[in-house]
């Protein structure tokens, strides 16, 4: 079966506002199949239209570790109308993406999720107004003191944007814990910190800390307090929705991989 999505398939690296106008800027292929199902095989579920199996854009069979995204995954194809929008298949493009590309690089997707923490958005903390700096320390300080504990570490706190290293041996062992994941489960992690812009926050996730509600609420204290006080555009509210069901499906997957 030709791969209707090669062509379509985006760098997993992008920002999925860019993403998603990229999306739907192009032309989008025909839905040809009348039926979308995951069959199980000997190394996973596969993903079927009309007894066909999917490939990723790399030619391989699209596999998924666990029936339940295996499922979650042929929803997403038979959620298709006319046409069949990447865009609004985020499981399938994180699965593809680990498949791809995150099990041939993923050292260098783990050291750039790393990286996020060394820069970690709950590090940075307002230093006014007192409203905010309160809901900052509230929901925050507890993300990072937990995971502080988990790391056998402390990190710094910074107000203002002037950068302060983290320590180097907490890194690594961020580093380290996240080592062993799968690709797709490295994939999944590295969608909700691009999202949130906090590795701890997706470290939080990823081991049950925190429900994925509450990441993704932790992950817009901002820019909550300034919708609260300044309302919300169309086109924002349109972006955040989007960026939400990208969240989702990562969150699917850190917890059924």
């Amino acid at each position: 079966m030709r791969d209707y999505l090669e062509a379509l398939h985006e760098d997993a690296a992008k920002d999925p506002e860019q993403r998603a106008r990229e999306l739907s800027r192009r032309e989008l292929p025909k839905r040809f199949y009348k039926s979308a199902e995951h069959i199980e095989t000997e190394d996973g579920f596969a993903i079927h239209l009309d007894g066909r199996p999917v490939k990723t854009p790399a030619k391989s069979t699209l596999l998924l570790p666990t029936e339940v995204l295996g499922a979650a995954v042929a929803a997403e194809w038979d959620a298709q109308e006319k046409e069949i929008n990447p865009a609004r298949m985020p499981l399938t493009r994180i699965a593809n993406s680990a498949q791809d590309a995150v099990a041939n690089r993923f050292g260098e997707v783990a050291d750039d999720i790393t990286g996020f923490a060394a820069n970690d958005a709950l590090c940075y903390r307002a230093d006014d107004p007192e409203s905010l700096c309160d809901t900052q320390r509230r929901v925050w300080d507890p993300v990072v003191e937990w995971a502080g504990d988990q790391l056998s570490g402390r990190f710094v706190l910074i107000e203002g944007i002037m950068h302060t290293p983290q320590d180097q041996a907490l890194l690594t062992a961020f580093r380290t814990r996240i080592g062993e994941d799968s690709p797709l489960r490295l994939a999944g992690l590295h969608t909700v910190t691009t999202l949130t812009g906090s590795a701890l926050l997706a470290l939080a996730l990823r081991d049950g800390f925190l429900d994925a509600d509450s990441v993704w609420t932790a992950a817009h204290v901002e820019e909550d307090f300034n919708i609260e006080r300044w309302g919300e555009d169309a086109e924002a509210k349109q972006i955040r929705a989007y960026k939400r069901s990208e969240f989702d499906a990562a969150a699917l997957v850190l917890a059924n991989a």
